[in-house]
């Protein structure tokens, strides 16, 4: 019998984030994962401190940027390899009222940290922005595709990676440890996205999956270094390729691409971008969203031993830190969660 601290069910950013605090305290663990989840991957992993529909702040935002980078700059020391691209985020502005709007945003004391005063206006000959762009400080993005790549591969290289899906049926609870295969740990952490969907001890948790795909374009004449959001986002990737996306379905819980969303994006696309390209790739995942967008993290009301982080939603790389900083610290010193996040609010 195998005797560790952990077991972590889930490698996407959550499953990442939970195993770094357990490394960071000298835990031991081993992570079950099967690659079923696909959220993580089709994340465009954007880190943005504004609500740029609305002009209003992300939830705690602030705190969540203060763990965020160091994190992130820890894994990249970690893994040998670059994740975290700081880059400038334009939002298009589609009428003067928008730009009003945005500098009434600036007033609020929450916002002002993050928006930029200047309007910028369009320089590209392939970009329709007659008023400009409004600056968005302090944001980039996480390559969620190499991070998660690189973590299983240095996971298996320590041999705590499980490749294989974990069969809840065969998970036996104890008082003081759970069992599972030849493995015994004090504590378990589901971190399964979507997957929460079919774990027998939260699967009654509100998780409303939202579908979202995202493209990739080839667009050789369009050359900027610089995201910009409108009715889609244009992320760049280097050599000509940029990411595009989101869309939104509520009903659709498959993790299959469809022409529907590619007609929907490019036709978005269209309306500012007057350059021609190319549909080089599409992917799809289902996100782990919640009714009150926040997190799902607290330990199971039966088994004290049980725990679960879920509920990320669209902004993963930002809360993820955050929540696996939370739950670590509730399981192991008893500090409270944050109510907002905490599963009890779902308790009838």
């Amino acid at each position: 019998m195998q005797k560790v601290d952990y077991i972590v069910v889930g490698c996407g950013l959550a499953g990442i984030a939970f195993c770094e605090q357990l490394r960071k305290h000298n835990k031991s663990f081993l992570v079950f994962d099967d690659r079923s989840q696909q959220s993580s991957l089709v994340a465009a992993g954007m880190y943005n401190p504004v609500i740029l529909k609305r002009f209003s702040e992300v939830w705690m935002a602030e705190m969540q940027l203060q763990l965020a980078k160091p994190f992130y700059k820890d894994l990249e020391k970690l893994l040998h390899t670059k994740i975290d691209y700081e880059f400038g985020l334009l939002r298009r502005f589609s009428s003067i009222e928008e730009q009003n709007l945005w500098f009434s945003a600036m007033d609020k004391p929450k916002l002002e940290p993050f928006l930029s005063g200047n309007i910028v206006k369009n320089s590209s000959p392939v970009i329709d922005a007659p008023f400009g762009f409004g600056e968005v400080l302090q944001a980039g993005r996480i390559d969620t595709n190499t991070l998660i790549d690189n973590y299983l591969k240095y996971l298996d290289g320590q041999k705590l990676l499980k490749s294989r899906p974990f069969n809840h049926d065969s998970l036996k609870i104890h008082e003081s440890y759970v069992e599972y295969e030849n493995i015994q740990a004090s504590n378990m952490v589901f971190c399964e996205g979507f997957g929460m969907k079919k774990n027998p001890y939260f699967n009654q948790l509100p998780l409303n999956g939202t579908k979202g795909e995202v493209l990739t374009i080839e667009a050789p004449e369009l050359k900027i270094n610089f995201a910009i959001k409108s009715s889609v986002f244009i992320i760049p990737e280097g050599n000509n390729l940029y990411s595009v996306g989101a869309t939104y379905n509520w009903e659709d819980k498959t993790n299959s691409v469809t022409e529907e969303a590619k007609i929907e994006m490019t036709d978005k696309l269209k309306v500012f971008l007057k350059c021609d390209f190319k549909v080089v790739d599409q992917v799809a995942g289902i996100r782990p969203t919640v009714k009150d967008r926040r997190p799902l993290v607290g330990t199971h009301s039966n088994y004290r031993n049980i725990h679960v982080m879920n509920g990320l939603g669209t902004r993963g790389v930002m809360i993820a830190p955050y929540i696996s900083e939370e739950l670590f610290n509730y399981v192991e010193f008893g500090k409270p969660l944050n109510p907002e996040i905490d599963i009890n609010r779902f308790s009838s």
